[in-house]
C-alpha cells in the first residue's frame, strides 16, 4: 500500500506518495495511450472523422465558409481551430486541413482550396498565410442538422466554447474518404470507396437488415481510389477482408501501349496507385535503371501536366509490353498493396475492428438517432410557433380591444393574459408585433402558416411513432445523397476493378539479351565465357600448369548445372559467367563449394531429362533434372555421401542398360530399370567391390553394343552375355582390349 508522508513544515499542502515506479509509469502511459487512441488517431465510425478534422470542419461552419461564400485565409481558420478547439500546433492543423483539400489524397474533399495545396509529386503546400479555403458541399452534408440538436456538444479544452462530440454525418465519410492513423498499440487503415456504391449498399441494408457481406459487395465491389488505378484482387480475399475488417488490396498503375513509326512503341502510364508520390516513383525507377536491375527498360520520361503521363521506353522492340510491365510491377511501386484495417471508435467510444456490415450498421443507427433528434427539435419549434400563431389569431378576432389595452393599461401584458387566456410567450409576441402586421392580408398568411405547420406536426408525430417510416425516410436521404454525389466528375468510379492477372513467367530470356557463348572450364576450376564458338581449343590460354577441361556451347539465357564431389547440385546463370580475354574467375565464386570439393560435371540444364548420379563407392540412383535446380549459391544436396567418400558420376539416363567398371577391372552390365528414381539419398548398390571403388559408369543401348575408346580408335562389344547380371553384382573381368585406364573414354 502507498504510504502517505506528512508534508514539510512549510504547510503548502503537498503530499508525497511513495509507490513503485513501474506502477506510476504504467498508469500514466495508459492514460497517454487512451488519449492518443480516442482523441487523435482513430476515426469515429459515425462521421469518419478524427477530432482535428471534425474541429476544422466545425470551425469553418462557425466562420460561415459555406460553398457559396467567399474564401478566407487558411491562417485565420487554423487560428480559430487552435485557439478555440484544438490545443496543438498550427502545423499539424494546417497539414490535416491541406489533406482534406487535396483531390489526389481525399476521394471527396471536405475543403475547397485556393492557392498551392501541394501536388501528387509530393511537393508541400504553400504557407497558410498564402492559401485560402472554404467548405465543400460534402462538408455541408456532414454538418446538416448540427444546429437542430442532432448531436451532443461538450465543452472545449478551456471551457469557454462548446464543440460537437460527433457530426450528424449525412455523408458516409468513413467509407467514402477512408482513414489512416497510428495509435499506441493499434492502427487504422481504411481505403476510400465510391459514395454511390456505399449508399446503394446502405439502402440494401435498410431494406434487409440481415443482408450478408457478400450481398453488400454486389453493390460496393471494392475501394475507389482518388488516383484511379486498377485493383486486382480475388473475390474470395475481398469477401474475407470485408467480413473480418482486416486484409489488403493490390492496386496497379493503369497503362497503355502507344505506337510510333517504324515499329517503335512505348508504354504510357496514366494512373498510379493511391498514396504513391510520382516524383519518388520516378526516382525509384531511375535508380533501378542505374543499378541495371530493370534490363528490359530503356528510359523513363515524365510528361505529366495536371494529369499523370509517364512514358516508359523499352530497351529493344522485341520485348513484350506485358513482360516489361510485369518486371516493373514486381520491382517498383507501380503495383502497391493498400492494407485494410477497419479499426475505429464505435458509438460508445470503444476502439474495435469492424467488418463492412458492422460499419454500415453503426452509421445507419447514427443516422436513425440523428433523424429522431432533428424531428423532436423541429417538433418543439413547430409547437412554439403554433402557440404564437394561435395567440395572433386571438388578436385579430379582438383587435380593437387589444389596441385599447396596449394604449391605456399600465400592465398590458398581464391584462392581455388575463382577458384572452394567453400564455406568457403569446403575450410577449403580441406586444412585440409591428403595426404593419395588423393588415388583413397578414391574418390570412398566419392562418395558412398555422395549417401548414399543423400538418407538418402531424407528420412528425407519425414519423416518431413509426420506426418503419423513419427507415423509409433514411432510405430517401441516402438516395438523395447518391444523386448529389454519386455521379458526374466527382462521383464516377475512378478505380477499375480488374480480374486477377494471369501469372507471366518472367524468365531469364526476358532479362538478358540472347547471345551465343562458349563456357570454358579449366582443370583447376577457373571458369570464363567467350562470345560465339571456339574454333580451335588449342589456342585457348590458361594459367601456368592449368589446361582445358570442358567446352560448353550455350546461350546467355541458359542455366548451367554443376554437380560436385560433395553430392550437391548448383545452378549457375550463363549470363553471370565472366567474359573477356582473361583467365576468368574460380568457379567457387559462382557456386559455394568448400575447400576440397571439385566439379564432377558441368552441363546445360534441361527440363524433363533424367540423370544417373553415383558415388565412387558404387552407390547411386536416377534423379530428374528438375530436382537438380537450386535457387541459392549453397546448392542443393542430391547424393548423400559418407565421410571419406565422394560423388564421382553424373550421366544422362536416356537408354536401357548400365555398364559399371570397378578399380578391380571387373565389368557389370544390368538393366537401367533396376535403378530406382529418387529425389535425394545414398542410392542403391550398383556394383559391389572388395577393394577400391567404381572406376567408370556408362549408359548405353544393349542393341547397339557397349563402346569404348582405345587410343584414337573406337571399339564396340556386342556379345555381352558374359557380363550381364543383376544390379549389385561383382561383375567379371573386362573384355580383351579394354583401356588400361579402366574408363570407357
Amino acid at each position: 500500500m502507498a504510504k502517505h508522508i506528512p508534508p514539510p513544515s512549510s504547510g503548502d499542502g503537498d503530499r508525497i506518495i511513495d509507490e513503485p515506479l513501474s506502477e506510476a509509469l504504467s498508469r500514466r502511459y495508459l492514460a497517454y495511450a487512451l488519449s492518443v487512441i480516442t482523441d487523435r488517431a482513430l476515426p469515429d465510425v459515425r462521421d469518419g472523422l478524427k477530432p482535428v478534422h471534425r474541429r476544422i470542419v466545425y470551425a469553418m461552419q462557425q466562420l460561415r465558409l459555406d460553398p457559396t461564400a467567399g474564401f478566407k485565409k487558411c491562417a485565420r481558420i487554423v487560428g480559430d481551430v487552435m485557439g478555440k478547439f484544438h490545443p496543438h500546433g498550427d502545423s499539424s492543423i494546417y497539414e490535416a486541413m491541406v489533406r482534406l483539400a487535396q483531390d489526389f489524397a481525399s476521394r471527396y474533399p471536405l475543403v475547397e482550396g485556393q492557392g498551392n495545396f501541394g501536388n501528387i509529386d509530393g511537393d508541400n503546400a504553400a504557407a497558410m498565410r498564402y492559401t485560402e479555403s472554404r467548405m465543400t458541399e460534402v462538408a455541408r452534408a456532414l454538418l446538416a442538422g448540427i444546429d437542430e440538436d442532432a448531436v451532443d456538444f461538450r465543452p472545449t479544452y478551456d471551457g469557454e466554447e462548446s464543440e460537437p462530440v460527433v457530426l450528424p454525418g449525412g455523408f458516409p465519410n468513413l467509407l467514402a474518404n477512408g482513414a489512416a492513423g497510428i495509435a499506441v498499440g493499434m492502427a487504422t487503415s481504411i481505403p476510400p470507396h465510391n459514395v454511390g456504391e456505399v449508399c446503394a449498399a446502405a439502402i440494401a441494408m435498410v431494406i434487409d437488415p440481415e443482408i450478408t457481406t457478400a450481398a453488400l459487395l454486389e453493390h460496393m465491389p471494392g475501394p475507389d481510389f482518388p488516383t484511379g488505378g486498377i485493383m486486382i484482387e480475388e473475390k474470395a480475399s475481398l469477401l474475407q477482408a470485408y467480413e473480418t475488417g482486416r486484409g489488403g488490396f493490390r492496386v496497379r498503375a493503369k497503362w497503355e501501349v502507344e505506337k510510333g513509326r517504324m515499329g517503335v512503341w512505348s508504354i504510357v502510364v496514366t494512373e498510379i496507385p493511391y498514396q504513391v508520390q510520382k516524383a519518388r516513383l520516378i526516382e525509384q525507377i531511375a535508380q533501378l535503371l542505374e543499378d541495371k536491375k530493370l534490363p528490359l527498360l530503356g528510359d523513363i520520361r515524365d510528361e505529366s501536366t495536371e494529369t499523370v503521363r509517364l512514358v516508359l521506353e523499352p530497351k529493344t522492340r522485341g520485348v513484350e509490353p506485358e513482360v516489361l510491365m510485369e518486371t516493373l510491377f514486381r520491382a517498383t511501386a507501380l503495383e502497391s498493396r493498400f492494407p485494410l484495417n477497419m479499426n475505429v471508435l464505435t458509438a460508445d467510444r470503444t476502439p474495435r475492428v469492424l467488418g463492412l456490415k458492422e460499419v454500415l450498421r453503426q452509421w445507419l443507427d447514427h443516422r436513425h438517432e440523428v433523424l429522431i433528434r432533428r424531428s423532436r427539435y423541429r417538433l418543439a419549434a413547430i409547437d412554439r410557433r403554433l402557440e404564437i400563431l394561435e395567440g395572433f389569431i386571438k388578436v385579430y378576432l379582438n383587435l380593437d380591444e387589444v389596441i385599447r389595452i396596449i394604449r391605456f393599461e399600465d400592465e398590458p401584458k398581464r391584462e392581455l393574459m388575463a382577458i384572452f387566456k394567453l400564455s406568457d410567450m403569446q403575450a410577449e409576441a403580441i406586444l412585440n408585433m409591428r403595426l404593419r402586421s395588423l393588415r388583413k392580408l397578414e391574418e390570412m398568411e398566419i392562418r395558412e402558416e398555422h395549417a401548414k405547420l399543423s400538418a407538418e406536426r402531424n407528420g412528425l408525430h407519425e414519423l416518431l411513432a413509426d420506426e418503419t417510416r423513419r427507415w423509409a425516410r433514411i432510405a430517401d436521404e441516402l438516395a438523395e445523397t447518391r444523386r448529389n454525389f454519386g455521379s458526374g466528375p466527382l462521383g464516377d468510379r475512378r478505380t477499375y476493378l480488374g480480374d486477377v492477372p494471369a501469372i507471366i513467367d518472367v524468365s531469364m530470356e526476358a532479362f538478358v539479351e540472347r547471345e551465343v557463348i562458349t563456357v570454358i572450364l579449366s582443370d583447376k576450376g577457373w571458369i570464363r565465357a567467350v562470345k560465339g564458338s571456339v574454333a580451335d581449343p588449342s589456342e585457348l590460354k590458361f594459367k601456368e600448369g592449368d589446361r582445358l577441361r570442358l567446352l560448353i556451347p550455350c546461350d546467355t539465357t541458359h542455366k548451367l548445372c554443376l554437380f560436385a564431389t560433395n553430392g550437391r547440385a548448383y545452378t549457375i546463370k550463363a549470363a553471370d559467367i565472366p567474359r573477356g580475354r582473361g583467365d576468368g574467375q574460380p568457379v567457387r565464386l559462382l557456386a559455394d563449394l568448400a575447400d576440397g570439393d571439385e566439379v564432377v560435371r558441368l552441363f546445360v540444364h534441361r527440363d524433363g531429362i533424367r540423370l544417373l548420379v553415383a558415388s565412387k563407392a558404387g552407390r547411386g540412383f536416377i534423379v530428374a533434372s528438375d530436382e537438380l535446380a537450386a535457387e541459392k549459391r549453397t546448392g542443393k544436396q542430391v547424393l548423400n555421401v559418407k565421410t571419406g567418400e565422394e560423388a564421382a558420376f553424373c550421366v544422362e539416363a536416356i537408354v536401357d542398360h548400365v555398364a559399371a567398371v570397378g578399380d578391380n577391372r571387373k565389368l557389370l552390365v544390368f538393366p537401367l530399370e533396376q535403378v530406382p528414381e529418387m529425389q535425394r539419398g545414398q542410392g542403391v548398390i550398383l556394383q559391389r567391390y572388395k577393394d577400391g571403388g567404381m572406376a567408370d559408369v556408362k549408359l548405353f543401348s544393349l542393341a547397339d553394343g557397349l563402346t569404348w575408346r582405345l587410343g584414337d580408335k573406337q571399339r564396340t562389344e556386342n556379345k555381352l552375355t558374359e557380363w550381364l547380371g543383376e544390379r549389385g553384382g561383382a561383375g567379371k573381368m573386362v573384355p580383351n582390349g579394354f583401356p588400361r585406364s579402366g574408363r570407357f573414354s
